[in-house]
């Protein structure tokens, strides 16, 4: 048996000695496996496969789990900016190795690139050997990010029905009293984190809005803010080549025959530069007479 064929069959993404010890692994085979780059240590007692995720790598060198939103990127979850390993570390955690090299001791040094979180987690058994549970990265993440893109991973999460809607309640029992505004937020209907970003910016300017219409002749947009303005929120994804531009632009169109405008606002302003996205709402609605202040 090969050793991605053991990993693969046992259905881990990391193993412990004693694991692979009881599958018939002896110390020289190990030894061997590490040497000739068919299995990587990512510290003492604990092997992977070399085509495992770095972020993965880095948090069982240092010693803990992945957590917060590398936990939520790792099951497909929608999180910003992943680039930066976060890594959850039991209050009790001692003999931390660096991310990079795990014959390194953990220095405020050479931990750059990770963020370290040391809360308890309220379901310290979900997750797996490598990652902590969902639930318990959600509400790392609120704690953490802006809240836009907390909900917006809150929201992914429950429209991809990778958490039951009860969840909701147990994430918001361990978070402050001041982002307690944000669960009467939270709508499932959202297909992507960027919508749910753009669904934030234009409900914290206080216009009104309505998200997922269907119009008849058109199909289902993203938003309709005041009953005259349609979004789309665009990604590369979904909108890239001649024919998606056909259809888009088709359909702006159709929507311009019925006396709608329409916008399509672009990921990295959706994400970054949100005063873009206003200024381009306001700019357009103000046109319609639509025009309202908004602070961002």
């Amino acid at each position: 048996m090969t050793w991605e064929l053991l990993f693969q069959e046992s259905s881990r993404t990391v193993i412990q000695t004693s694991e692979l010890r009881a599958a018939g692994a002896t110390w020289r085979s190990l030894k061997g496996a590490v040497d000739n780059g068919f299995l990587v240590r990512g510290r003492r007692g604990h092997y992977a496969l070399p085509s495992t995720n770095q972020r993965i790598l880095e948090a069982v060198r240092v010693g803990g789990r992945l957590s917060c939103i590398s936990a939520a990127a790792d099951v497909g979850i929608f999180a910003v900016d992943p680039s930066i390993a976060h890594i959850h570390l039991d209050p009790n955690a001692s003999r931390l190795r660096a991310p990079k090299d795990r014959f390194q001791r953990l220095t405020v040094a050479n931990r750059k690139g990770i963020e370290l979180h040391w809360d308890r987690l309220s379901a310290p058994e979900d997750g797996t050997e490598y990652s902590i549970g969902l639930v318990d990265a959600l509400i790392q993440i609120f704690r953490c990010q802006q809240p836009r893109f907390a909900l917006a991973s809150l929201d992914n999460a429950l429209h991809l029905q990778r958490l039951p809607l009860s969840s909701v309640a147990e994430i918001f029992a361990a978070l402050p009293e001041e982002i307690q505004y944000l669960r009467s937020w939270v709508d499932t209907r959202s297909e992507s984190g960027q919508e749910t970003v753009l669904r934030f910016i234009v409900r914290l300017a206080g216009f009104r809005f309505e998200i997922q219409v269907s119009i008849s002749g058109v199909g289902r947009v993203d938003m309709v803010i005041e009953g005259c303005l349609v979004i789309e929120a665009d990604s590369r994804q979904f909108h890239d080549g001649w024919e998606a531009h056909l259809r888009d632009r088709t359909r702006d169109c159709d929507l311009a025959g019925m006396s709608y405008m329409s916008y399509r606002a672009i990921h990295r302003d959706i994400l970054y530069h949100p005063e873009r996205v206003m200024a381009a709402i306001v700019g357009l609605l103000a046109v319609r007479n639509h025009f309202r202040t908004y602070v961002l």
